[in-house]
């Protein structure tokens, strides 16, 4: 056991030198230095409170979006509609205050009632995905796909048709909502919200338990594994995997209302900001592990909000973690394939 643990640090740390390798060469390729480069990347994402902040409100969706993911990938889904999810969730969400902005309720109770209408928003477009595989026969990636395309059509629709700002349509988004149906920030400057970030910490937490110490999560991995023996053994197969992208669909609407509530205050043409896809990294990277999900989120938002610095300071475009992020994937996952097939000799992994 011992000997397996060293060698699986072993390949995952070779995964991550090489990774960091092949962003090195891309960085000299255009002519960049390295540590330079990195160096400000760490600044960019710790240098101060206010970058570091950042980092969690960038940590705060992502982490919702990945425990969404997890749920689809143990039943052996690959959700990529998510970003469609989160685009619908943030649709309900603005249609929801938009509704009750006037109404003369409690702000908490309209801002609740939003996110929970967010939250509906996102189940109801991952139904769909999943009603389109079990009932179509469309594989999920391509119905996804689809969908993702059809909630981004709708998003900019709703911007520069019916909610457009008085006058004008605009690429900065809808009108902006009154400061009292925003989610409670630590200072006024800031965009960090620590009702949004308990929320996300307890997303991941329930999605820990469903998946480890449920029996629904024992038949999750069941039909994940194996669809046909699950049914074989009486476990209601296409069911659960309804209920699966039911539940991501949840936490992806959950992370476009906060998009809404506490980073935006209105509705933007690209409301989802890419967390769909990066989540989708972020649960490979893990492992489809929810025990480490957390940390490699907050890896993962960091390196995003820290590459700012490289237009600023090196004139370097901030894609460059997108590289890193690709590549350090890649090179894990290659790896796994690696100690399988060592498993496979039955040499040591």
């Amino acid at each position: 056991m011992a000997k397996t643990r060293s060698s699986n640090a072993l390949l995952q740390g070779a995964a991550i030198v090489l990774a960091v390798l092949l962003t090195t060469l891309v960085l000299l390729a255009a002519k960049a230095p390295p540590f330079a480069a990195y160096a400000n990347i760490v600044l960019g994402a710790v240098g101060s409170w206010d970058v570091a902040a950042n980092v969690l409100v960038s940590w705060v969706p992502l982490l919702l979006v990945t425990a969404g993911l997890l749920i689809t990938f143990t039943a052996g889904l690959w959700n990529i509609g998510i970003e469609g999810q989160i685009t619908l969730g943030a649709i309900f969400t603005t249609w929801m205050l938009r509704g009750l902005q006037a109404s003369g309720l409690d702000p908490s109770l309209i801002i609740s009632m939003s996110i929970l209408a967010g939250m509906a928003g996102g189940a109801l477009w991952a139904l769909l995905a999943g009603a389109l595989k079990t009932f179509g026969g469309v594989n999920e990636i391509f119905g996804g796909l689809g969908l993702n395309f059809v909630a981004s059509a709708l998003n900019l629709w709703l911007i520069f048709g019916p909610w457009k700002r008085p006058g004008v349509a605009s690429m900065s988004g809808t009108v902006p909502f009154a400061p009292s149906l925003w989610l409670p920030t630590l200072t006024e400057q800031s965009r960090l919200s620590p009702s949004a970030l308990v929320i996300a910490l307890l997303a991941i937490v329930l999605v820990y338990l469903l998946l480890k110490g449920t029996y629904f999560g024992l038949r999750l991995k069941a039909v994940g594994k194996n669809p046909n023996s699950a049914y074989l053994l009486g476990v209601p197969t296409w069911q659960h995997m309804m209920i699966s992208f039911a539940l991501c669909g949840i936490f992806a609407g959950l992370a476009g209302a906060v998009q809404v509530t506490s980073v935006y205050h209105r509705l933007i043409p690209s409301i989802s900001s890419g967390y769909g896809y990066l989540g989708l990294m972020v649960a490979m990277l893990a492992g489809f592990n929810a025990a480490v999900a957390a940390p490699v989120a907050l890896f993962f938002a960091a390196l995003n909000v820290g590459s700012i610095q490289l237009p600023i300071v090196l004139r370097q475009d901030s894609s460059l973690a997108g590289v890193l992020q690709g590549t350090l994937v890649l090179f894990v996952l290659l790896m796994q394939g690696v100690r399988e097939r060592l498993a496979g000799k039955g040499l040591p992994q």
